[in-house]
């Protein structure tokens, strides 16, 4: 059985597709991910936009239980609305690196959501105004004090929509440098995904 399930037209795949995950089944039809996902756990099932029907494919395949990322040639924020609200999990560039491709899997495995840059933006301007104003009886903390200086650094530069390889180009660091950093930073933090980080950076500079 496959961890990934990729939906395109002609069930075909994208060389980057098969980089990030060698054992992938690639599909033409949702119909047909039962008989190659995953009994022990849902699959991901990542859904091109190119596929006729594709928001109709992510809210069945959600509604099975399914995690769901789609995947889009010319990604834009009203598509990736769209795509959130139909149930899928994440949102992306169909011809992203192998390397980001895994990237995407392992946040929305832990239940994160992934969005690109622009949507974050987008999503952290509209929520911020919705959240609940600090008590000022109540001395405020900033829970970014919880990290050294180089983790808030990357912490507040993810915050901004960058990737890890921007967040890399911009410190002079490694790749894996950030992810090493990111990785303390959700954990002491206690957030799952960039979302999550995004909204408490923002909320602690008011």
């Amino acid at each position: 059985m496959a961890a990934e399930v990729f939906l395109s037209p002609g069930g075909r795949a994208l060389e980057n597709w098969r980089t990030a995950f060698p054992g992938l089944a690639c599909l033409a039809d949702a119909g047909q991910a039962d008989a190659v996902m995953a009994p022990s756990a849902p699959s991901r099932v990542w859904v091109d936009v190119a596929l006729p029907g594709w928001g109709e494919a992510v809210r069945t395949l959600a509604a099975r239980g399914a995690t769901v990322v789609v995947l889009s040639a010319l990604p834009e924020g009203e598509q990736a609305v769209q795509a959130l609200e139909a149930g899928a999990r994440g949102y992306c560039h169909a011809c992203a690196a192998p390397g980001m491709l895994r990237e995407v899997a392992v946040v929305v495995e832990h239940g994160g959501l992934w969005v690109g840059p622009e949507l974050l933006a987008r999503l952290v301007r509209a929520t911020v105004p919705l959240l609940p104003a600090a008590d000022p009886a109540v001395q405020p903390t900033n829970p970014l004090q919880a990290l050294s200086a180089r983790e808030r650094e990357v912490a507040e530069a993810v915050a901004k929509g960058l990737s890890n390889k921007q967040v890399a180009q911009g410190l002079a660091i490694t790749e894996r440098t950030v992810k090493a950093h990111l990785a303390s930073v959700f954990d002491k933090l206690a957030v799952r995904d960039r979302m999550q980080l995004a909204l408490l950076v923002a909320r602690a500079r008011m």
